[in-house]
């Protein structure tokens, strides 16, 4: 579900809870976490779909960003596109889902306890498209987390040390190897909130 779920998703990962916000078939992930280096790349993957989702959804698109490991450069991460939509209102799903499902978006979770989150994979490239509400606060978190990363050096390599250690253990679900970076997540955080201007 998320690259940082302490930081940007909902607190409750058991197995009940991830099996009720999930649409359809959920898989058990049981493998390590494939972290790869950086690969300047992932932003023409993001830019290529943000086209396709702004052409789908028009004025409905409040703001897109690439978020996550990926948007960070010098930051290893598992090859998934992160991309942040914004639109009015997440839980008036007929005003977005069925034009995104048209050009082969899945939508795979629906939080409305949280957030009123929702996300879909990609049609054709591996992204998770986290969907939330005008005001939202856990967009301002999303961004704050990416842009202080991608300014902060000795946070960013703090990051990628936990990231591995964690990546190296097996997972059930890819959502508690998320949950497992809390700590380290909440420590940047902090450093990232006192540095706002």
């Amino acid at each position: 579900m998320s690259n940082n779920k302490s930081n940007n998703y909902s607190s409750s990962t058991d197995g009940e809870y991830l099996q009720k916000v999930t649409v359809g078939k959920r898989t058990p992930h049981n493998v390590p976490i494939e972290l790869v280096n950086y690969d300047p790349n992932w932003v023409n993957l993001f830019e290529r779909e943000a086209k396709r989702i702004k052409t789908i959804l028009g004025n409905k698109v409040l703001q897109l960003e690439h978020v996550g490991s990926t948007s960070i450069p010098d930051l290893c991460a598992k090859p998934i596109i992160d991309i942040l939509l914004v639109v009015t209102d997440s839980s008036d799903e007929l005003s977005y889902v069925p034009a995104l499902e048209s050009v082969g978006y899945v939508l795979r979770i629906q939080e409305p306890e949280w957030h009123e989150h929702r996300l879909f994979k990609g049609p054709d490239t591996d992204v998770n498209l986290h969907v939330f509400s005008k005001g939202a606060s856990e967009i301002d978190k999303m961004l704050r987390f990416r842009d202080w990363l991608r300014t902060n050096r000795d946070d960013r390599e703090k990051y990628a040390k936990v990231k591995h250690t964690l990546a190296q253990n097996t997972w059930e679900n890819i959502q508690d190897y998320a949950d497992a970076k809390t700590e380290i997540v909440e420590e940047i955080m902090e450093r990232a909130n006192s540095n706002v201007m």
